[in-house]
């Protein structure tokens, strides 16, 4: 007698999968991250330039057996590509920051409650002053430049939308790491804090660029066209965020 029941074909259940895994080469051990992925078809294994994490990803059906001995077979690459991640650079006391491309020394101004500023010191160094407790130093030191970012950034959609003859809908600024800047359908557009450590025509550029994108969006001839109409230094800027970009994501 034949059944009545459709027999399923059995799943596979990854819930037991760790988050991570460690790779083992030359006597160091690097964590991976795993993420499956359904839509995925082979298993890669990458390293982001901004964050340092390395990712590897996964097939849903691929067993993590596999996906272990693939990552090890890998950790000569790991190793390398790790070594290329900037060192980071904490918003502490002393350190070394960029503020519109040029080097600037972090003062902590103990028992002083001013705000976080720009200036020089008595030598005529570059140095950004921070008052507060220590403790709020890197979160104080941040704030302000997040805030210098969304002035400057604001300044230069002004300037560029003006010259199109077209309104931005908004201007956010965040902490990104896949893109510099975006532009959305209905015209919003977000920008990466970080583009304040970079010299100011970087930033003038990627301000052009999603302006550009109001009009043209896309990359097509007429886009870039626009886009150099509106900013000269677009190949300059270009050059310089693909020779010193990731170095952005090393502070904080």
């Amino acid at each position: 007698m034949r059944s009545l029941f459709r027999r399923t074909r059995p799943t596979d259940d990854h819930t037991g999968d760790p988050d991570h895994i460690l790779v083992h080469h030359a006597g160091e051990a690097y964590r991976v991250t795993v993420k499956r992925r359904a839509g995925a078809r082979r298993m890669t294994l990458r390293v982001s330039g901004a964050t340092g994490e390395a990712v590897l990803t996964l097939p849903e059906r691929t067993p993590l057996s596999r996906a272990r001995e693939f990552a090890n077979a890998h950790g000569g690459w790991l190793a390398t590509r790790l070594e290329r991640v900037p060192e980071r650079v904490p918003l502490l006391p002393g350190a070394i920051v960029p503020l519109r491309g040029e080097p600037h020394r972090i003062v902590h101004l103990e028992g002083q409650r001013s705000p976080a500023r720009a200036g020089r010191d008595a030598d005529g160094a570059a140095i950004i002053s921070v008052g507060g407790e220590v403790a709020h130093v890197p979160r104080r030191l941040r704030d302000f430049l997040v805030r210098e970012a969304e002035r400057d950034l604001r300044a230069a959609v002004e300037r560029h939308t003006a010259v199109l003859g077209r309104r931005a809908a908004s201007v956010t600024v965040r902490d990104t790491t896949s893109r510099w800047g975006s532009c959305s359908a209905a015209g919003r557009l977000n920008f990466s804090w970080r583009l304040i450590l970079a010299p100011p025509f970087v930033l003038d550029y990627l301000a052009a660029h999603e302006v550009a994108h109001l009009q043209e969006m896309n990359h097509s001839v007429r886009f870039w066209r626009l886009t150099k109409q509106l900013c000269p230094r677009t190949d300059e800027a270009e050059a310089w965020l693909k020779r010193h970009g990731t170095t952005l994501h090393r502070y904080g």
